[in-house]
């Protein structure tokens, strides 16, 4: 990994800006909130007290217990209000939302963004929550047996991907639907749920052309874009679910 083309190995004005959240953090043994804080302030030149001091009294923690005996979830806390107080131009985190009530998830997120508006932090997110994603990133990637399946703009992502649901008395034949881009087809009577490549406008001009009675567009959910897009990666979701 490079940020800003240079490589952070050994390399401590880079590191100085970078700062990770794992799946599980790691903290000083025995070592409270403040602690830690003393730590990292020793570490970054961009410590700042001052946010350090306003994120205490965001999050519900207790500064001066010891981490290692907290929750999941709190020591996800003090990690983050470590992380932001080192104001980092770029922040990795993994698995971020785990551990975290609704109310702390809504007030990570707030936060974070609130970071990227105001100084244009960086953020980059590893995480199998995708509902936690949609409505926080604007660009995401899927990463499969090491390899990079697809990343693009989340927008551009969802518009181009379609679920259509119509209904047909007589159904016609599948091969009706040849011009379009379809990813995945499920029958049910006279229900058709097709996954499809394109605009809303093509799809719906190509399916009225064979007068359903009923059809509608949808967006695709992310979880809904990445499961269609395993299927494509031949992934048999069907055949582990039996």
């Amino acid at each position: 990994m490079l940020l800003d083309g240079a490589a952070p190995f050994e390399n401590s004005e880079v590191k100085s800006s970078l700062f990770f959240i794992s799946d599980f953090p790691y903290f000083l043994p025995q070592a409270n909130l403040r602690e830690m804080a003393g730590f990292f302030a020793r570490i970054y030149p961009n410590w700042s007290q001052k946010r350090f001091e306003e994120l205490c009294t965001l999050f519900p923690i207790d500064s001066k217990s010891k981490i290692l005996n907290m929750s999941k979830g709190m020591q996800r806390q003090a990690a983050i209000i470590c992380a932001i107080a080192t104001q980092p131009r770029c922040l990795l985190m993994d698995e971020v939302f785990d551990g975290l009530d609704p109310v702390m998830r809504q007030l990570l997120k707030r936060i974070v963004s609130g970071e990227v508006a105001q100084r244009g932090m960086t953020v980059i997110i590893a995480s199998h929550n995708l509902r936690e994603l949609e409505d926080f990133c604007d660009h995401v990637g899927l990463f499969h047996k090491g390899g990079v399946i697809f990343e693009r703009d989340l927008d551009e992502l969802k518009l181009g991907i379609n679920k259509v649901q119509a209904v047909f008395k007589p159904m016609p034949e599948l091969n009706a639907f040849a011009p379009l881009e379809i990813i995945k087809t499920e029958m049910h009577g006279s229900l058709i749920n097709l996954v499809v490549r394109g605009s809303k406008d093509e799809i719906l001009s190509r399916i009225n052309e064979l007068n359903p009675i009923f059809t509608e567009v949808l967006p695709l959910t992310l979880e809904e874009v990445f499961i269609s897009e395993m299927e494509v990666a031949g992934y048999d979701l069907d055949n582990i679910l039996n």
